[in-house]
């Protein structure tokens, strides 16, 4: 029988069973709670029903709270409300996991008085990637079920156990076979009768504490190994917090305050609404915007790379990875040698650590093939170019391709700054040409920019953004621009150390504000580690800017020894007296007086012209919606993600200060913070980014 829309309750034999199933996650929505709680009621009013099993249809149990009721008034039964009901009921509870127990679904399966699960299934508590803590119990019932050192690793990362291991730390109390949870979760109430076991309250379990109480150390252990993961988040530690809370005498509902306590600050702070706008906005990342959406996608069954240099290496390895046969084409053989070494090379190393296995290894290497001839990629689905960063090169490349490449195979270019209708227009397909815009390691990196032409075909615009999720990357659709859309605001921030340097700001000075502000290194130690000959040309330089003349004495960066910074041979840095002098140098030739520039003025200047160049972006189509901006500089740049972004950060400061702000740049600074038409437009309509 039905207890609501997305609820129905049967009894079989002895056992009532409450089946939830409100799609695509079973969310614990409002509808949700009071089908659970109006099931529950009925189960203990059954003079017949003698335990209860709860358990989802669909891809799997609770996945969660419904996230779209955040900050909305609560309707009864709230989820610790209805814990309640579940954790006092009577008779016993068993709790039938399949999918995924995650945040609000773990804290329901864990006032059960017993959980079972299939093989497949897995349990976390996610919270705080969305800058939270488990707010229903879940800190305070997980280290007495499991130990406080796993609830310690399980709160602060947020990964989901797998039931097997869910088992064995005793989160679960048995594995059901796979397809038959159901009649296993019946047979397993059964049991409960026949051998009349207790009502097991989670809450009441001492045991695993007692242990944690003999090493009270183990907090500022687990703090100090994690302190770089750390660095920033606000949640992490208060999640710690409620954790220790476990161990103080005092009765569980003081304890069950405490973490609710914990739990409103972070939910009110600028942390979490930037780390859930991040959440909403990676899956609006994957919308097309002007593309049917029945547009079919082109199979690909064979990828053709070309250049085995570290860039074409790492985005062959993406398709390897997956299964996807690749041939990796070179100029010469040492070349080529080279790079199917680094490629080999770098799966060993993986395999060292444990994460690959040898025969994983074996059957990557596999499928790759290295060649010579262009003419060897004439049966591939798709042709990815990752050659020098130069216009004529790459032109030179897709006039060749388009005589070989079969009709209708994608031809991609991974171009990081170039124009790719000028590279399209080579051939005589430019609806065949696309941008994969991969980032370095590109084998590493979460970010893909998809990078659209005028002519470039849905078909195979919908093709690639699928195929980003095919490779486990996060793709961004963007427009055909100088930079696109990473890249180019990157300019922009260039354009500003570049200047701060000159005018006084050392190298660590400006990266010391861009760490502390939260990104995982400074401007100038990027570009030390990236190179700083990326895309300088020897027979081209003409000492044009600080960068160019390090590059002429020889100072690449990292690898050399010396760049911004000078390196040891561990390639630990310290500020150079080289370089410092370089800058000095240099200032004096153009005129520029130097003075002591104050770290917020660094800020400053560094990221409002980031936002500025961000609305450009926007006004010029480049950029479908603000959010996309943010998921690019998180995934691809380091922006720290409890910062939501540099639109979301914009937002955070509100249009009209930011406009304000870049005025008073503009008249400190000059016409390069000149405000976008688009803030202008939006603060004399009191809107903000995010009502774009």
């Amino acid at each position: 029988m039905k207890v609501n829309d997305v609820t129905t309750y049967e009894v079989e034999g002895r056992i009532a069973v409450i089946t939830v199933n409100s799609p695509p996650v079973n969310a614990l929505s409002n509808a949700v709670r009071q089908g659970i709680a109006g099931g529950v009621e009925k189960a203990i009013a059954d003079d017949a029903v003698g335990a209860l099993v709860l358990i989802c249809e669909g891809r799997t149990f609770f996945a969660g709270a419904d996230i779209t009721e955040f900050g909305k008034p609560q309707v009864e039964p709230s989820l610790r409300e209805l814990q309640k009901i579940v954790e006092n009921a009577p008779k016993p509870v068993i709790a039938a996991i399949h999918g995924t127990a995650l945040g609000g679904g773990l804290e329901l399966a864990l006032v059960a008085h017993y959980r079972i699960a299939v093989p497949s299934a897995k349990c976390g508590l996610p919270e705080v990637k969305l800058g939270l803590l488990p707010g229903a119990g879940g800190t305070q019932r997980l280290p007495r079920i499991v130990g406080i050192p796993k609830a310690l690793e399980m709160v602060t990362s947020g990964d989901p156990v797998s039931a097997k291991s869910a088992l064995e730390m005793g989160l679960l109390d048995e594995l059901a076979g796979e397809g038959q949870l159901r009649a296993d979760a019946i047979a397993f109430a059964n049991r409960v009768l026949d051998e009349g076991r207790s009502l097991v309250k989670v809450r009441d379990k001492t045991d695993k504490l007692d242990e944690a109480r003999a090493r009270p150390e183990i907090f500022a252990e687990f703090r100090k190994a994690n302190a770089k993961k750390f660095r920033g988040f606000l949640a992490p530690e208060y999640n710690i917090r409620c954790v220790e809370a476990t161990l103080v005498d005092q009765p569980f509902e003081d304890a069950l305050a405490y973490e609710r306590s914990l739990f409103d600050v972070l939910m009110q702070d600028s942390q979490s609404a930037a780390q859930r706008h991040v959440f909403f906005a990676e899956r609006q990342a994957a919308k097309i915007d002007g593309i049917p959406a029945d547009t079919p996608t082109l199979p690909i069954a064979k990828v053709g790379v070309i250049g085995a240099g570290t860039m074409g290496g790492g985005i062959a390895m993406n398709f390897l990875n997956v299964g996807i046969p690749v041939t990796i084409v070179e100029t010469s053989q040492a070349a080529l040698d080279r790079g199917l070494g680094i490629i080999r090379r770098n799966y060993e190393t993986t395999a060292k650590k444990g994460k690959l296995s040898a025969g994983d290894l074996k059957k990557r290497m596999s499928l790759l093939t290295g060649s010579l001839a262009l003419e060897d990629l004439a049966d591939a689905d798709l042709i990815i170019e990752a050659v020098f960063e130069q216009i004529d090169v790459k032109k030179d490349v897709f006039a060749r391709l388009d005589a070989v490449a079969k009709p209708g195979a994608i031809l991609a270019t991974n171009t990081s700054y170039l124009d790719i209708d000028a590279i399209a227009a080579a051939t005589g397909r430019p609806e065949s040409v696309i941008g994969l815009h991969f980032f370095s390691p590109a084998n590493v990196m979460k970010l893909l920019e998809v990078v659209r032409t005028k002519d470039s075909a849905p078909a195979n615009i919908v093709t690639a953004m699928k195929l980003a999720k095919t490779i486990g990357k996060i793709g961004v659709l963007v427009g055909n621009g100088f930079g696109f859309v990473g890249n180019r605001i990157l300019a922009a921030r260039n354009t500003q150390a570049d200047r701060l340097v000159l005018e006084g700001a050392s190298p660590e000075a400006v990266d010391a504000a861009l760490y502390d502000f939260g990104f995982p290194m400074g401007h100038f130690q990027m570009r030390d580690l990236v190179g700083l000959d990326v895309g300088w040309n020897r027979e081209t330089t003409r000492s044009a800017n600080v960068r160019e003349i390090l590059n002429e004495m020889g100072r690449h960066g990292q690898k050399s020894g010396g760049g911004y910074y000078d390196y040891d041979e561990n390639r630990n840095r310290v500020p150079s007296p080289v370089a410092l002098q370089v800058i000095e140098d240099f200032a004096k030739k153009e005129g520029i007086a130097r003075r002591e520039v104050p770290a917020d003025e660094i800020l400053d200047r560094i990221l409002f012209a980031m936002v500025n160049e961000g609305a450009r972006i926007l006004d010029e189509g480049i950029a479908s919606r603000p959010s996309d901006i943010d998921i690019v500089w998180i995934t691809g740049y380091g922006w720290p993600r409890y910062r939501g972004g540099p639109m979301f950060w914009g937002d955070l400061q509100g249009v009209p200060v930011v406009l304000e702000k870049l005025k008073a740049l503009q008249a400190a600074h000059g016409d390069g913070f000149a405000p976008s038409p688009l803030i202008e437009r939006l603060a004399a309509e009191g809107k903000g980014f995010k009502d774009l």
